[in-house]
């Protein structure tokens, strides 16, 4: 009993993933934007740290920052995706009428997302190493899984917000998208220390658990840590917004069969 409702739920699962793998490769515009604009933004952002002449540790600091990004963009961009083309080819209400549940396309978008921010995570990381010298492995492994898998988790809450306000407002929703990458870009440290934002802001990065994945990794470079377990902190953050989301996932989807604004969306 057990083994065939894993058996079917793999399978459920598998479909979303093949629906985004599919899209993936079909539009020359995905690809691009899983690996031309993150290399994009490394190369540039690196020959800026050699304009400036940064130390060894600053050019760590920033490039840090920007690989992060890059993989929190590209893992939040499949979970959203896979929700948001099927609003753009009013394709929803059949999906949603299916077997398969809309918690089976969180993860198998996810899946997928996880393996293309897998791939943009080492190429940065070897590029960076060629072309401006950062010993990214320094830390260790372990600590860039453990790095790794909370930016993945960060990356997962983002696609699911976007999900969530696509049962509300259809496919204006990947506006939010860029929206919430932007605000981590800004607050959570990515480009500079969040010691240097002003107080109000400075209180709604520590509610960010990105900031606290940032000033894990970059302990291991010779930078000081505002917490005392900024691992735990972040996982702990980033756990419960993964709870909140999904909770108000499942109530926008209610929400738009209840209202009609999934009927709508599919016409």
């Amino acid at each position: 009993m057990y083994l065939s409702r894993l058996q079917a739920n793999l399978t459920q699962t598998s479909a979303y993933f093949y629906k985004i793998w599919l899209i993936t490769r079909k539009r020359t515009f995905h690809i691009f934007e899983i690996l031309f604009w993150p290399a994009i933004g490394l190369v540039s952002v690196g020959l800026l740290t050699r304009f400036l002449t940064l130390q060894s540790n600053l050019v760590a600091f920033v490039l840090i920052g920007v690989i992060a990004l890059s993989v929190v963009q590209i893992g939040q961009l499949d979970i959203s995706y896979v929700m948001l083309y099927s609003v753009w080819n009013k394709s929803l209400k059949q999906e949603l009428a299916a077997p398969a549940g809309v918690l089976h396309l969180i993860v198998g978008g996810g899946a997928l997302g996880f393996i293309h921010s897998l791939v943009v995570f080492c190429l940065l990381s070897a590029f960076s190493h060629w072309a401006f010298g950062f010993q990214f492995l320094q830390p260790g492994l372990g600590p860039l899984i453990a790095f790794y898998i909370g930016l993945l988790l960060n990356a997962a809450v983002i696609g699911i917000v976007v999900c969530a306000l696509a049962f509300r407002y259809g496919g204006r929703a990947h506006v939010g998208a860029s929206s919430i990458v932007s605000i981590l870009t800004l607050l959570s440290g990515i480009y500079y220390p969040v010691d240097v934002l002003p107080q109000p802001l400075k209180a709604l990065s520590a509610c960010l658990p990105l900031t606290y994945f940032l000033q894990y990794i970059r302990s291991f470079f010779g930078f000081e840590v505002a917490s005392g377990s900024p691992l735990l902190v972040g996982y702990g953050l980033v756990i419960a917004y993964l709870m909140i989301v999904l909770a108000g996932l499942l109530r926008a989807v209610r929400h738009s069969k209840q209202t009609g604004v999934l009927l709508k969306m599919s016409e």
